[in-house]
């Protein structure tokens, strides 16, 4: 996925999105997520049975990792919207403001050429090769210490998106990061992560109000075949088509970032993913069904893979 945009809003909001009246008996469903973040890869989770997603690893040039040096901590302004609180599948998520006082033991998972070259949450290029990594709560950008106890392998990371938010994972690192400590084959690991201060003790302070951030796109040669390209349909006309809603966004950008980790959730390949704008908010779509019964069962078969039960939308 590919934008222009220069600057990406991430203010969270709790909007209500449209459903079908719900047949007799029938339980209320639990709601999609309703966000305003472009979420970036880290929402991207391993397979848990080892190695990597379809279509995702290493890319065909890759450079001499082990040359690959760790992020340097540096004292830099927290991201005006990032770290303000917001909600992504159905959790509300309150980020830290300082650093330096957080530390937690967990699993974490990687992503690479998937998501390479895509948007992180705060506007800048996703490098699979550079050390990076993405998490729920940490201040953005700020700094971190990740170990492997099962090797005591230790690499320094900087944080610059938000994720993983599915399978219980506490962080997403890049594809480098994860080589050096040791996972790359498995997919997922232990971790032990600890937020660490620029000068190693004084804290980042609150986030500072900062003019318009501007971001250059990277040249990123290909590396897999172009994403095909996204449908948006304005709401008009009524279809009587049925679709799953998986999520209602404020922000375009934040929408694509979403339909792009879904397309590796789905594998019903006869069903399409799509933008659907709808009362100020672009809807992701996945669809169509022949009726909203049928889209119902789907949504109850989504749900545990996905982690959450998507709408059913009538166009």
């Amino acid at each position: 996925m590919k934008t222009k945009s220069l600057l990406v809003i991430f203010a969270a909001i709790a909007v209500s999105a449209c459903s079908t009246p719900q047949g007799p008996g029938e339980k209320q469903q639990r709601p999609a997520p309703v966000v305003d973040a472009s979420s970036g890869p880290g929402a991207k989770s391993a397979t848990g049975s080892g190695g990597y997603l379809a279509g995702d690893g290493p890319g065909a040039d890759a450079p001499n990792l082990d040359a690959i040096p760790d992020a340097v901590p540096k004292n830099e302004p927290l991201h005006r919207y990032a770290n303000r609180p917001y909600s992504a599948l159905g959790k509300t998520y309150t980020p830290l403001q300082m650093t330096g006082n957080f530390k937690e033991r967990g699993i974490a998972s990687w992503y690479g050429k998937k998501f390479h070259g895509q948007r992180t949450s705060i506007g800048e290029v996703y490098d699979m090769y550079a050390m990076t990594a993405a998490h729920p709560t940490l201040p953005i950008p700020s700094y971190a210490r990740v170990t492997n106890p099962a090797n005591g392998k230790s690499v320094i990371v900087r944080v610059n998106d938000r994720g993983p938010f599915l399978h219980g994972r506490i962080m997403d690192l890049s594809y480098v990061a994860a080589y050096k400590l040791g996972y790359i084959g498995v997919g997922s690991a232990e971790v032990e992560v600890e937020s660490i201060s620029a000068d190693g003790s004084a804290p980042v302070t609150s986030a500072v109000e900062t003019s318009s951030l501007q971001v250059e796109p990277l040249v990123v040669a290909p590396l897999a075949p172009a994403a095909p390209v996204i449908p948006v349909e304005t709401a008009g006309a009524a279809t009587g088509q049925a679709f799953l809603q998986l999520g209602a966004f404020k922000s375009q950008e934040g929408a694509e970032s979403f339909l792009a980790k879904m397309r590796s959730e789905l594998v019903d390949t006869s069903k399409t993913l799509s933008l659907y704008k709808k009362d100020g908010l672009t809807r992701v779509h996945f669809g169509p069904y022949a009726n909203a019964n049928d889209a119902r069962n789907a949504a109850s078969r989504l749900a545990s893979s996905l982690g959450f039960k998507p709408f059913v939308s009538l166009h």
